[in-house]
């Protein structure tokens, strides 16, 4: 593919900009993607377009309340995550824990991944989550000698068992 502007070059930057349901798409070679900033990444907020317009500045906002956050393990700043839509290590999710709360709501509607069953499989994880649960509380019962719960959860963990 040729560069759009220069028409002579190959065309290395690929843009698609979405505005007013138009879909606009450059194709350009390096030097015109330069002259043209399209590749400087300080000319957008990739945060910005990754997790819908504002997201990146909540997540700012947030880390401006409690001052100005880095990442003491690997120097992460949230300048540096609102340039490239990535955090710099493991460690950085903590620090930046108030701020992508906030993101993850906006990007995956929950700050919580829970990830998909397939639909044979479901009956059987939800019963292994339920047996799981059981048991758990079966062990909390008899932590706190609670005798009474703990012979109605072994009953049921019984039942349970037997019906599958």
């Amino acid at each position: 593919m040729v560069c759009q502007f220069c028409k002579l070059k190959e065309a290395s930057v690929h843009v698609t900009e979405i505005a007013d349901n138009k879909v606009k798409k450059v194709d350009a070679c390096a030097a015109c993607a330069k002259e043209k900033n399209y590749n400087d990444p300080a000319a957008f907020a990739i945060a910005d377009h990754l997790l819908g317009l504002g997201a990146a500045q909540k997540m700012e906002e947030a880390s401006e309340a409690v001052g100005a956050l880095s990442c003491d393990q690997c120097g992460y700043t949230q300048a540096d995550f609102k340039k490239s839509g990535r955090l710099g290590c493991a460690h950085c999710y903590d620090i930046f824990s108030d701020g992508l709360d906030s993101v993850l709501k906006t990007m995956h509607k929950d700050i919580r991944h829970r990830g998909k069953v397939p639909a044979g499989m479901k009956s059987a994880f939800e019963g292994a989550h339920k047996l799981e649960g059981l048991n758990r509380d079966l062990q909390v019962a008899i932590a706190q000698e609670d005798f009474e719960s703990a012979a109605r959860l072994r009953d049921e963990i019984k039942a349970f068992k037997a019906s599958e």
